[in-house]
């Protein structure tokens, strides 16, 4: 396939976009910038932009059957946040007494919200392999699963058919995936980045099942089929992109956040365009966003 054309949607400037979802019913995407907890809506269609200024950084998210609600992997916690309010309804304490945070998450297609957690070092310290993989189903219960610890969850993302799991540690370079259900298969080699001055991050699967990689300080997405073989990489204007997703009323726009974090001022001016939102046409479509199916009682 060849790369397509990207285009600025918007030059939000955040520090660290992520977490972006499409939402169908409002035909809006949501995003957060985690360095500032704050959450995005962007209307495409007319432009209108809305932003809620969270307690804590906001990491990743779900759509909620609910209509209006949200639930959110803030750093510390898993909570319901109502957009019409600003109420807040806490679930559970996520990893208490470890220095981690929440960090990427993704509905599974029977509406369970999985997500990842990152170890936050001590200045000077190394990232150690601390975080976990977790599972709220259906009614509020929080479970562990049973995948290697790892010190940057991310990739976390799920077949069409909702068989398979794909993950990763960034700092290892390598995505992996996994039979899955109510019980998990063993992990098994799906991507290998290989020794680059990147980092696999945020993903997202297209109607076809193949696998889109947003690869931090490489500058590019890359799709990968099924069987984990390259298929198209599609350079970005700016060095860290952190995660595409589906949009449009045909899902067949691919949008992507970006981050600015950790660039010094050299840095930034030869990446001007670092938190940005991109978009394109990659020639193929998404799927419809997979809603939370608990609900805030």
């Amino acid at each position: 396939m060849t790369a397509p054309a990207v285009e600025v949607a918007l030059d939000a400037a955040n520090v660290l976009g992520e977490g972006i979802l499409w939402c169908e019913r409002a035909q809006a995407l949501y995003w957060t910038d985690i360095q500032r907890a704050t959450l995005f809506r962007l209307r495409p269609a007319d432009g209108v932009l809305a932003q809620w200024t969270l307690p804590e950084r906001l990491a990743s998210f779900a759509l909620c059957e609910d209509e209006g609600w949200l639930l959110l992997a803030l750093a510390s916690r898993l909570a319901f946040f109502r957009l019409a309010d600003g109420a807040l309804r806490p679930l559970h304490a996520v990893e208490p007494g470890l220095p981690t945070r929440c960090n990427d998450g993704a509905c599974d297609r029977q509406g369970r919200f999985v997500f990842g957690t990152l170890h936050e070092p001590a200045a000077g310290s190394p990232r150690q392999r601390l975080g976990g993989f977790w599972r709220l189903d259906a009614g509020l219960r929080l479970e562990r699963l049973p995948l290697p610890a790892v010190a940057i969850s991310n990739s976390l993302a799920f077949s069409p058919d909702g068989a398979t799991l794909y993950f990763c540690d960034s700092s290892t370079r390598r995505i992996h995936c996994c039979d899955y259900g109510d019980t998990l298969g063993p992990p098994r080699p799906f991507a290998d980045l290989g020794e680059v001055s990147g980092e696999p991050d945020g993903s997202c699967v297209d109607a076809e099942g193949c696998l889109w990689n947003a690869q931090w300080g490489l500058g590019r997405v890359v799709r990968y089929g099924p069987d984990g073989a390259v298929r198209t990489v599609v350079p970005v204007p700016a060095r860290q992109p952190t995660r595409p997703a589906f949009g449009g009323p045909a899902l067949d726009t691919l949008y992507l956040t970006s981050a600015r974090d950790g660039l010094d001022p050299a840095q930034l001016r030869g990446d001007p365009l670092a938190g940005a939102l991109f978009r394109w046409r990659p020639g193929v479509a998404g799927l419809p966003e997979p809603r939370f199916a608990g609900r805030p009682g």
